[in-house]
């Protein structure tokens, strides 16, 4: 029986990281027992030495002893406040993917529930700062996998990540962030309702301890999470240094897939998935039908639709719509070229624009710029 009050102050005594930890309970079994081992029981495990070993069967009798059940307590007085909980590696619910990576958490902290359809997961992960044409991409990809019953894997962060956690919502899908901060530590801050939202109708996961800061040196192991519950992970806009090259890099190494969307070559925010396609890391992907291609068989079990998407009805638009509508695309559209293409003044282009944005095919963005919804 691993006791989750033990098991958090093992990670108390130095030099007791999370493999050491995954090593110890799976000799002892017990978090208990570990305290009350003997020097000659602990040197036997692979990596003990007789140092490491007389630091853990001494702890007990330390001041540091104490200060580790405070510390334990105090962890899971806070936990509870907000309903999560503890998996550790060796619950039924501990995300089977996640057993098979190189370096698992022994435990995470959880708000929400994990199920077992959260095996068919895939990650979709970018840039902080998408384009128009990221943020129609994301929105795109996000719903048609929802709509097949994917669950969708992201971290939270600004940009694509929310987008997708907010289109999967949108659309009653299941979704699960990873984040790098305690569960009482929501990071960004604007992102506080989706937060909620999440748990509400899928699951948050970190490996960090209540009260932990979003500090910089957490996101990189926080991505090998995200890919690492996934059966692959998308990659939509990213710069050549950004995150998401990270959690790229790591699916790889997990032999997960990985898949990258292109973009322009004079555009950063595709320099990262440009590259990656490139060196053969990603493969391209321009429809939803490449990922089942390389997934269908393992996403099989829970596909709730035809591999082939249907597509999009045509709008029921008048002749003017119409010819306004055909010149739109995901691009943003100045009014006043919208006006020189069609042929028509700009008062008429912009009621037609009105009309179209009503039917929900048409939406404006900031500085009259249009582009199909």
């Amino acid at each position: 029986m691993v006791d989750i009050r033990n098991l958090l102050m093992l990670t108390c005594i130095p030099g007791i990281g999370s493999n050491r930890v995954r090593q110890l309970i799976s000799h002892f079994k017990n978090s208990k027992d570990v305290f009350y081992a003997s020097p000659k029981e602990l040197i036997q495990i692979e990596g003990f030495n007789k140092k490491l070993a007389y630091k853990i069967t001494n702890f007990k009798n330390t001041p540091e002893f104490k200060k580790a059940e405070e510390y334990s307590n105090h962890q899971l007085s806070k936990l509870n406040k907000i309903g999560g909980r503890i998996i550790t590696y060796w619950d039924n619910e501990y995300p089977e993917l996640l057993k098979k990576i190189f370096d698992p958490p022994p435990f995470i902290f959880v708000l929400g529930k994990l199920e077992k359809v959260d095996r068919y997961s895939i990650a979709i992960v970018g840039t902080r700062n998408p384009s128009r044409y990221g943020i129609s991409v994301t929105e795109k990809f996000t719903t048609e996998l929802v709509q097949m019953g994917i669950p969708i894997v992201s971290g939270l962060a600004r940009g694509i990540d929310t987008i997708a956690h907010s289109t999967v919502l949108k659309n009653g899908g299941r979704t699960i962030a990873v984040i790098g901060s305690g569960l009482d530590v929501i990071y960004p801050p604007e992102n506080k309702n989706l937060f909620w939202k999440i748990a509400e109708n899928g699951a948050i996961i970190s490996e960090y301890e209540m009260g932990a800061q979003p500090d910089a040196v957490n996101f990189p192991r926080r991505n090998r999470i995200i890919s690492g519950i996934s059966l692959g992970t998308l990659v939509i806009e990213t710069g050549i240094d950004g995150g998401a090259m990270i959690t790229a890099q790591t699916a790889f190494d997990q032999n997960r897939e990985v898949f990258a969307i292109p973009g322009l070559i004079t555009e950063s925010r595709s320099n990262g998935c440009n590259t990656l396609i490139r060196d053969n890391r990603a493969k391209l992907v321009i429809t939803v039908e490449d990922i089942l291609n390389e997934l269908g068989n393992k996403l099989k079990p829970i596909l709730k639709i035809p591999t082939k998407i249907d597509s999009k009805p045509e709008p029921d638009l008048t002749l003017f719509e119409k010819k306004i509508y055909e010149l739109l695309n995901d691009e943003p559209t100045h009014i006043d070229l919208i006006a020189e293409k069609s042929g028509l003044s700009v008062s008429d282009v912009l009621v037609n624009l009105l009309n179209l944005e009503f039917k929900g095919v048409v939406k404006q963005l900031p500085g009259k710029m249009f582009v199909r919804s």
